[in-house]
């Protein structure tokens, strides 16, 4: 049995659509995003977040999350990412290293929602997680997901996660004032 893994999965802060005519994969973060960067990077610190292994689309607005949040690690920023559909993420996630114990995703919606909940999918059970619920209805942009699992990356499936924490913008900025 593989030891436990961790997998942090991050949308982009706010960004910016001051310049209509930009190109999508262009666009940098807004004021708003930037500020958001702030309350997120210190929620990361303070709860040692620190991935081994960090897979970032090529988008403006991702680096500048990465940037923004200030982890370490080895970073890849991959041009496939940008337009990955949940299936491709799932299978770039198992190609990972089994010696990664921990990684951060930092991407687009829809797939990072849709990631989570197909990892974290537990039909059946009956439980009920308010947290899951939460991420159906919307995984706002800032927002970070943190899955745990007992497999190798090579057979993450639909299900063989759980979801740890899910905080957004806004919970980083009450869980910092409650410290």
């Amino acid at each position: 049995m593989s030891s436990a893994k961790r997998l942090f999965v991050l949308r982009h802060a706010k960004s910016s659509w001051d310049n209509p005519g930009l190109d999508d994969h262009e666009r940098p973060l807004a004021p708003r995003g930037r500020r958001a960067l702030e309350v997120m990077s210190s929620h990361i610190a303070a709860g040692d977040i620190a991935p081994q292994l960090v897979l970032c689309s090529t988008s403006r607005r991702t680096r500048e999350t990465l940037e923004g949040i200030g982890v370490g690690g080895e970073h890849l920023i991959e041009p496939a990412l940008y337009s990955a559909t949940c299936e491709e993420l799932l299978a770039r996630l198992r190609e990972l290293p089994e010696g990664v114990s921990s990684a951060m995703l930092i991407g687009h919606n829809p797939t990072m929602q849709m990631i989570v909940l197909r990892l974290t999918n537990r039909d059946g059970t009956g439980v009920v997680d308010p947290r899951r619920d939460a991420i159906k209805r919307k995984f706002p942009t800032g927002a970070l997901a943190t899955l745990s699992f007992d497999c190798a990356w090579s057979d993450l499936a639909s299900g063989r996660a759980r979801l740890e924490e899910f905080v957004t913008p806004k919970g980083f900025s009450a869980a910092l004032e409650a410290v």
